[in-house]
């Protein structure tokens, strides 16, 4: 099976669209979240993530127009040919490019949902596609339940394309567990696991390290807790460490996602090139895998859900 490779990441849920749960963005986007302006900043994140050695990049229908912005820039640097492209389907984004939306994406995982955006990614980014996931599983998502979905990804498979899947919630081992029984054509179908993980929610680490011991690519997302394990916002024993360690809380909390056994590739989600710069010195800090701060999930993930879209 193809691999993913190993290290850095970057996720283009927080530049490909006005708003999103992430904290401090007046502060890193300013007010100009125009198309033009986001399309400019994904492509200078792009370049610095490019520079630093970053090879893996995500994104997501519901991202916005970040698969388009992401085509724009690979189309605008031909020398650009060892870049590996992942994005996800199952959610439509429905924000408007506006700040002040009661809903900014809306789920669906039916097989109709599939064909029709499977069908937009290919028109934007070709044959760069890589790896396409299944968006934000649940324990009561119909996807693993579907025969008709479950023979389309393997015809997908089959084609040279990984598929995979991304989690959510504090149910996300029980999904992992389940998904990496799925079997098509006697082959499992599923080569990518995406999970948020992080210092406050390890709970699926486990899980991960099941599907790595599979031979599943595993992809970390969410690393900094949506901004609760940066600066700005961290508090707590988790502060008293980083200071101990000599590192900034974010840089440690990205250390400890890239030092567990089982990770392939962990996600930033930097809006910045000044951000990728701290994510490059998180990846060259030495630190130990075992370092955790957990919350209950079901209150971790209660907390996430009240994050504010900004």
């Amino acid at each position: 099976m193809r691999s993913i490779g190993k290290g850095l990441g970057i996720g283009l849920a927080a530049v490909g669209r006005p708003a999103y749960i992430n904290g401090e963005r007046s502060r890193d986007l300013g007010l100009d979240r125009s198309v033009d302006a986001l399309r400019r900043r994904t492509a200078d994140v792009l370049d610095a993530a490019y520079a630093g050695g970053i090879r893996y990049v995500d994104t997501a229908r519901s991202y916005g127009r970040a698969e388009e912005f992401l085509a724009d820039w690979l189309a605008s640097r031909p020398d650009v040919t060892d870049v590996q492209v992942a994005s996800k389907w199952g959610y439509t984004y429905v924000g408007e490019w506006r700040l002040e939306r009661d809903v900014h994406e809306v789920k669906d995982h039916s097989p109709a949902a599939y064909v029709r955006q499977f069908a937009e990614t290919r028109s934007v980014l070709g044959d760069r596609l890589d790896v396409y996931q299944i968006h934000s599983l649940v324990p009561s998502s119909p996807a693993l339940d579907s025969p008709e979905l479950l023979a389309a990804l393997g015809e997908l498979r089959d084609s040279g394309v990984l598929v995979g899947f991304s989690t959510s919630g504090p149910s996300q081992a029980d999904v992992v567990r389940r998904a990496l029984d799925v079997t098509v054509g006697g082959v499992p179908l599923f080569g990518v696991v995406q999970s948020t993980w992080n210092l406050l929610e390890p709970s699926v680490g486990p899980a991960l390290a099941e599907a790595a011991d599979a031979g599943v690519d595993v992809v970390i997302k969410e690393s900094l807790a949506n901004g609760r394990l940066t600066p700005a916002e961290a508090s707590g024993p988790v502060c008293a460490v980083a200071e101990e360690l000599g590192a900034p809380v974010d840089e440690l909390a990205m250390a400890v996602a890239l030092a567990q056994p089982w990770v392939s590739r962990v996600l930033t989600g930097a809006v910045t090139p000044a951000q990728i710069a701290r994510n490059l010195r998180a990846a060259g800090l030495s630190v130990a895998a075992d370092i955790s701060f957990p919350e209950e999930p079901g209150s971790y993930w209660a907390t996430r859900s009240r994050r504010p879209w900004a």
